[in-house]
């Protein structure tokens, strides 16, 4: 699953080529990613000018110089890439844009489980679930002063509250254990047990995790003009990485998969915390 820094390192490599440049056709192949009518695109989108990508959460966002967003929730299994338009198309090429450059901006999703919206750039909160999340983490208004007291309205295990995307938006499974194996905070911990200290912790460990992973997340899916982005996340220090050693004690890292979802960490370095159990659902306190 795409997070913030495979996202960051996309539209920071779209934002070098794209902006400018005009859309010479648009080829919407699979129809269940769609949440607002293909026809749309195939019809509105050719001669328009592609604006600065943006990121939001974890939604790439693709404006347009007619006002239009193009906003892509690639969840699991979405891939994008920019390759030469005469490039065979990969089996689940879901969207083709090409561009007047000759080359293509695709969606690819092995599972068709990505959602793609075409809207007005005043309509983003007609997405579901836009207009109640939390804010971007890498949003500069949010402060540590403010993620403080915003992860206080939240119960649960804290792997599954900074996963959540009412508290923080961006923030998925993979970085989340990176994130808590940098602040040395067991994953399964309830965030009502974590004092001042280690909420502040763990908010200056994320800032570095995504400032560190970003240039790697680049390095892996970029070469050269070229994006194909596959999930290859081979610098993760901790995640998915059980029975190896810790890179900073050495004990093998413990893995526990629960409702579908691995989770990696140091039993050395994150002491305590249940192994798992009722109250994992990052819900907001009180609810």
């Amino acid at each position: 699953m795409p997070e913030i820094p495979e996202l960051e390192a996309i539209r920071a490599f779209l934002a070098e080529r794209l902006p400018g440049r005009r859309v010479a056709a648009v080829d919407p192949r699979i129809p269940p990613v769609f949440r607002t009518p293909a026809a749309e695109l195939r019809e509105r989108l050719p001669g328009d000018v592609f604006g600065a990508p943006l990121r939001h959460g974890k939604f790439l966002l693709l404006p347009f110089a007619s006002g239009m967003v193009l906003a892509v929730n690639p969840m699991l299994t979405g891939r994008f890439q920019y390759v030469p338009a005469d490039e065979p198309l990969a089996k689940r090429t879901c969207l083709r844009i090409t561009v007047e450059d000759g080359r293509d901006l695709r969606y690819v999703d092995d599972r068709v489980m990505g959602k793609l919206y075409f809207l007005p750039a005043d309509g983003l909160a007609r997405i579901p679930g836009w207009a109640d999340a939390g804010p971007d983490f890498l949003d500069p208004a949010l402060t540590e002063e403010l993620w403080v007291e915003r992860i206080r309205r939240f119960r649960g295990a804290i792997k599954a509250v900074l996963t959540n995307a009412k508290f923080v938006q961006g923030i998925g499974n993979a970085y989340a254990d990176e994130i808590l194996w940098e602040a040395r905070v067991n994953p399964f911990t309830p965030r009502t047990t974590l004092d001042e200290a280690q909420l502040r912790a763990l908010f200056r460990a994320g800032r570095a995790v995504m400032a560190w992973a970003v240039p790697l997340a680049a390095a892996a899916m970029v070469r050269g003009d070229r994006l194909d982005y596959e999930e290859r996340r081979d610098f993760l220090r901790v995640h998915r990485r059980g029975g190896q050693p810790c890179p900073r004690c050495g004990t093998p890292i413990s893995e526990i998969t629960a409702g579908g979802r691995v989770t990696s960490f140091c039993r050395t370095c994150q002491p305590g915390g249940p192994l798992i159990g009722r109250g994992a659902t990052g819900r907001p306190a009180g609810r």
